[in-house]
Order: structure tokens, then sequence, then C-alpha cells
């Protein structure tokens, strides 16, 4: 049956339904130091531009390394995360794609980006849209390298078979409206405006550091979740859905001495520490993060995460795949309750299994 490309489904059925989901990922932590350590490599080695289109080193997870060739680059099986760097005078050139991009903005100034004909500048701490199908371009006009975090829904779309990649005539696309234009649409926060009824792709094409900061310190005048502490969603102001239409993003603060409950869901998440340090249990394996590291949260895999300084809040920014999981209807979310509230501590510590 095999020679013939047949199965038995009787040999096979418990693999094809499982009690519950395996995903193929695994927890990982991956260390600022050692990628930015790579990624200044390729900027001394690399010119953005005809010699490369973008300068981005990405993030493969141990437990899918050997499922495709190396340029699959799942840091889970939807979710795809690199950190790119653009040297001042640069431009990566101007593109569109199937897959759907966020970015997070994590060092440097002076940076610009056209989206869908809007221009909008890069500063620390920014998050970033660019929904399918939407021509973008970056461009650094600073005097300093500038780094971001690249999050694209990448494998889901390989595995699905459904990718085009369109590049444009000209490095950069032609502006059609005034530099931030969106930003200045939506100054009010939670109102729109009345012609934004029926949206186009990019209705917000940045959302600043301070404005999203603002609304964290903001809520930590009530009580914490006992599971993220403080976390806020990155949303499309004109419909309330999330601000990329495949891709959800957050950022967390976490303050002093807080100790989450455990639970796991379905979707699965990618961290990135912007600010402080602490440490997260997954599945029993306690990983500890400094600023500026990354960690990967698998689908259905238990976890908590700690701030173990006494005086400095820890800011998290995270992606995940959970717009995917709700409009599939897969999501579910179960809470480690009763006096299990954290989860046994495995004997493997201090970052990587």
């Amino acid at each position: 049956m095999q020679r013939e490309y047949i199965g038995p489904l009787w040999s096979n059925i418990q693999e094809l339904n499982t009690i519950e989901p395996r995903s193929k990922a695994v927890p990982y932590l991956w260390r600022w130091a050692r990628v930015k350590e790579y990624i200044e490599r390729a900027t001394n080695a690399l010119d953005v531009g005809p010699e490369a289109e973008r300068r981005a080193v990405f993030f493969i997870n141990p437990g899918m390394s050997d499922l495709e060739p190396v340029g699959w680059g799942g840091a889970t099986p939807t979710l795809y995360m690199a950190v790119q760097a653009v040297r001042p005078g640069e431009i990566a050139p101007a593109h569109r794609h199937t897959n759907t991009a966020l970015r997070f903005i994590v060092e440097g100034h002076g940076a610009t980006g056209r989206i869908d004909g809007e221009k909008a500048s890069f500063e620390p701490g920014d998050f970033l849209v660019t929904p399918t199908w939407t021509w973008h371009d970056h461009a650094n006009e600073g005097n300093e390298i500038v780094y971001w975090i690249d999050c694209l829904d990448v494998p889901f779309t390989k595995y699905l078979g459904v990718c085009f990649t369109e590049f444009y005539p000209q490095a950069q696309q032609e502006l059609t409206v005034p530099d931030n234009y969106s930003m200045k649409r939506y100054g009010g926060g939670m109102v729109r405006p009345i012609s934004d009824r029926h949206p186009k792709a990019v209705t917000l094409a940045r959302y600043s550091w301070q404005s999203t900061w603002d609304a964290l310190v903001s809520m930590t005048q009530t009580d914490p979740d006992p599971w993220d502490a403080y976390a806020v969603e990155y949303i499309n102001p004109s419909t309330g859905r999330d601000a990329d239409g495949r891709i959800g993003a957050r950022l967390q603060l976490i303050p002093p001495t807080f100790h989450g409950e455990a639970h796991r869901h379905v979707h699965s998440v990618i961290y990135h520490v912007f600010r402080g340090s602490g440490y997260s249990v997954i599945d029993g394996i306690r990983f500890d993060w400094n600023q500026g590291d990354f960690f990967v949260v698998p689908g259905w895999s238990w976890h908590e995460h700690v701030n173990s300084s006494s005086t400095e809040n820890a800011v998290l920014f995270s992606c995940n795949d959970l717009p995917i999981m709700e409009t599939f209807d897969f999501e579910r979310v179960e809470n480690l309750g009763g006096s299990r509230r954290q989860q046994v501590r495995s004997v493997f510590s201090g970052g990587q299994p």
C-alpha cells in the first residue's frame, strides 16, 4: 500500500484524530545577543537593494527544522518572525505579497516606510501593519542603523500553497496622501472618521509607542489579569477587530513580582522582551529572559509568566495566530486551576532546554 501511496486508516487513526492538539513546534528561547551578532555580520556583508531585497534573520523552531528547507522559516506552524536591519541611506525596495505582515521597532531612529501610498515614520516601540497584497517599502533617512521585528504568516500561506508576490516598478512606491496621514485621521482614539464605515485594508498604518504605553499604564490602576497582568491588543480602529486580518499582536506590561497563573490555548505566540527581565515556564520548562530576547509558546502548551524584578516593569511584545484559529472555530482555552495554579518546574532552567 505504501508503494502505491495509499495508507491504512486502521493503523493511523490515532495520529489523524488526536485526543488533543500536538504542535510540531517546541518551546524555545533565542538570545538577543546572538541574534544581533548575526544581523550585524549581515549588515557588514550585504547591501540592501539588488543584492539583498531585505536584510533579516529569521527564527526556526527546533521541532520543525527537519520538515522543510531552511527557507520555510517557521517559529510556529503558522508564524514567521525575523529581525530586520536597515542602514542609513538604504532603501528596501517596494513589493507586495499574499502574506500579511506586522512590524515592531526595536532600536534606532530615522527609518520610514511607505504603506499603500502613505509614508509613516518609525520610532522604537511603534507597531506597523502591512495587510495582505499591500505595497510596502522601507527606508532609513536617519544616521543610525534601525532594527525591527517582522512577523508574517509565511508558514501558513506556504502550507496552503496560496502565496503570490509582485515587485513595484521603482524602488519606492508613489505617495498618494500626506505623511502619517492615517495617524492624523485617527488622532481621536476610540472614534472614527465617518468615511470609514467601509474601511480600506490599511486604516491605521502606524500605532505609536506613546499612545499604546499610555493605555497600558492607565490599566495598572485596575486589578491585573491573573494570567497576563496588563495587556492590550492592536486593533483596526474602524472595525474593532485585529489590526491585521490573520495575525494578532499585543503589548503586555508585567508589574514587579507578578507571578501569573498557568493556562494554555490552541493559538501559538511568539514573544519579544522589549523591556525588563523575568522568566516563563512553558510545559514545565523554565526559560529565563532578558531585554531583547525572543521565545515561543506553541499551541496548547501550559505557560505562565513571571517578573523576577522587585522594582522594574517587564514589557513584552507578542504576535499570535489567534485570528486564524478564531476564523476556523479552532480556539480553546484551559486554565490550570485548583491548588496547581503554577506548573511543576522541570529540572531544566536558564533558557534553552
